[in-house]
């Protein structure tokens, strides 16, 4: 049967790009399907800022009248001209186990690229480092956690089936939250202390008081992450859209600031009860009842998933680290939590993966990121 290739071009067609995943996975019992209201936003181009500086396109693959795959081709301007690349990227992409299909989609993508002047297709990977990226190779039997990609193991054999290779591995860590704080780090910490004095660690008990800081952390965010990979620097519209994604989701008391003498952030972790099971239960669809099953499972859940954390450059070297993981160890402790994921870490980043470590984390899930010359 042959298969067309068709960009989206309707929001009917857009609906179905967006809930297609709902049909690959209706038996894949991990997968946890997007917050659909969300998704809208996010692929609007109207509304979402993140499309300012990219070339993107949105492909539908249909058999026999039928939608059996979709893929997003991206071409980031801004991170091409920071880091002097010519590459295209491809996103989200969803087929059934069918090598024709990914074929289709894929060498439209390549084609579109290449029109563009771009040498290399790199993905899965969006906008940026913060939107679900790479395609998990390790760690199928574990359900996903928000903000990151799940596949059937076919999935990254479709890829290889199209000469694509490792661009990089992204690592994530599941890390026992103890009874009682390390020795070790109670020791860096009492140490530290001592030096630390102009420094002061903020806790939250409500999202209020958390606002005025939204702003601050994403322009450290900004000083702080311009070497990982994929990062893109956030305008001020693009920090107030992130926020406003996540932070009706997020318990303040895993929100952990460390100011400066001028109430300016130096240092900060972010951390999210798990919500998974929340998600699979309204299956996406937070109103008009969902919202509650997701705060209620945040509360049942066993685990925290570490989101974002950063220490500005003069303020490395001096336990910051130490005294946050402390703090956020203290919380999920109280809260009842009893592991925690580690969101995705660069393989190269040797001395977080040393930290995650330490604390008796170990490596339960893997993604890549895949190129191919063009």
């Amino acid at each position: 049967m042959a298969i067309g290739i068709r960009e989206v071009s309707s929001r009917q067609e857009l609906k179905i790009f967006i809930h297609l995943p709902s049909e690959i996975h209706k038996n894949h019992v991990n997968w946890v399907p997007p917050i659909y209201m969300d998704e809208w936003v996010y692929f609007d181009p109207k509304k979402n800022k993140s499309f300012r500086d990219c070339d993107h396109i949105l492909l539908l693959a249909w058999k026999n009248g039928k939608a059996v795959g979709r893929i997003m081709g991206l071409i980031s301007h801004k991170y091409n001209e920071i880091n002097r690349e010519m590459n295209g990227r491809f996103a989200y992409m969803e087929t059934y186990d069918d090598q024709e299909v990914a074929h289709a989609l894929l060498s439209e993508v390549e084609k579109w690229s290449r029109e563009k002047g771009m040498q290399k297709l790199v993905g899965p990977l969006a906008f940026s480092d913060k939107d679900p990226q790479g395609m998990l190779v390790e760690g199928f039997d574990k359900p996903v956690v928000i903000a990151s990609n799940c596949n059937f193991p076919y999935q990254s054999q479709l890829l290889e089936n199209e000469n694509f290779s490792k661009e990089i591995d992204l690592v994530v860590y599941q890390i026992p939250v103890p009874e009682q704080i390390p020795e070790f780090y109670q020791k860096i910490n009492e140490r530290f202390s001592q030096k630390n004095g102009e420094l002061k660690l903020m806790e939250f008990t409500s999202r209020r008081k958390v606002r005025p800081f939204i702003r601050p952390v994403f322009h450290l965010i900004n000083k702080t992450f311009h070497e990982i990979y994929g990062f893109i620097p956030y305008t001020e519209d693009e920090m107030d859209d992130m926020a406003n994604r996540y932070l009706y989701l997020i318990n303040p008391r895993f929100i952990k600031v460390v100011v400066n003498a001028r109430m300016e952030p130096v240092a900060f972790v972010i951390g999210m009860a798990d919500i998974s099971k929340g998600i699979q239960k309204c299956r996406g669809k937070l109103i008009p009842l969902g919202i509650f099953q997701v705060f209620f499972a945040a509360r049942r859940s066993k685990q925290l998933n570490l989101l974002l954390g950063a220490i500005a450059p003069d303020y490395r070297g001096r336990g910051l680290d130490v005294m946050m993981g402390i703090k956020m160890l203290q919380s999920a402790r109280q809260m009842g939590k009893q592991t925690i994921d580690s969101h995705l870490e660069l393989e190269s980043n040797h001395k977080v993966r040393a930290e995650m470590e330490k604390l008796g984390g170990k490596v339960y899930k893997r993604y890549r990121i895949f190129q191919k010359k063009l």
